[in-house]
Formats: C-alpha cells, structure tokens, sequence
C-alpha cells in the first residue's frame, strides 16, 4: 500500500456497533418488552401473558436483548427474573426516538422501504 493511500478504517466501520444496537431495538415486540420492563423486574410467564406473545417468542427476543447488553437476568427459583441492564439511557433512547417520531411525523410509516408492512414478528435477525 502507498503511504499516502489511507487505511479502510472509515466513519461507517466506525458505527457499526451503533448500527447493531439500534437493529435490535427493530422489532416492535422488543421495543415493547423493554417498556414492560421499564416497569420493573419480570419473568417470561409475567412477559408473555402481558404482551400475548408465545413463550419462545418471548424468550428468543429477550435473547437477541441480553445479546445486545440491554436485559440482565437473575436466577429466581426455576425460572428466572429479566430487568433492564441500563433503565436511564434505555428510557433516554426511547424517549429520543418518540421526539424524533414527532418531529417526522407519519413518513416512516409510510416509507415503501421501512413502513409497516416491511416488519416480519418471525424474521430471524
């Protein structure tokens, strides 16, 4: 490589942690387990009765979450309890996606490429 040829590190390689946190934040059933969860502490029964989501469904989102460093859980008997991993800046994230939602009103709802109709609950992420 020529010393004046700059290395493939770029501004986008540089968001791709971003970029992952936010896909899983994607799914409006894991967006709505991490405001059920803003309530307190909760065990996937407590979840799926709440959100009527199967068990599995329940229990691969709260996965893809504890992947992503947003749920933590803690033995509880034979099940176990999830709660928040970072309750302020979950709620600080959701509350600037609310701001942001108002300020573009109805668009992404209606955008071709990302609107309602794009969403699979089944889509392997």
């Amino acid at each position: 490589m020529a010393m004046n040829q700059v290395e493939p590190t770029s501004e986008v390689e540089a968001l791709v942690a971003a970029a992952c946190l936010l896909h899983g934040l994607s799914d409006p059933n894991r967006l709505a387990l991490l405001q059920h969860l803003a309530l307190g502490e909760h065990r996937v029964i407590d979840l799926t009765d709440h959100l009527g989501l199967a068990q599995s469904t329940v229990s691969k989102h709260l996965a893809l979450l504890r992947d992503c460093g947003l749920v933590v859980s803690r033995p509880s008997g034979r099940a176990s309890m999830f709660s928040l991993a970072h309750p302020e800046a979950t709620a600080d994230i959701l509350r600037a996606a609310e701001r942001l939602l108002e300020a573009t009103g109805e668009a992404v709802v209606l955008s071709a490429n990302f609107g309602p109709t794009t969403l699979h609950a089944d889509e392997e992420w």
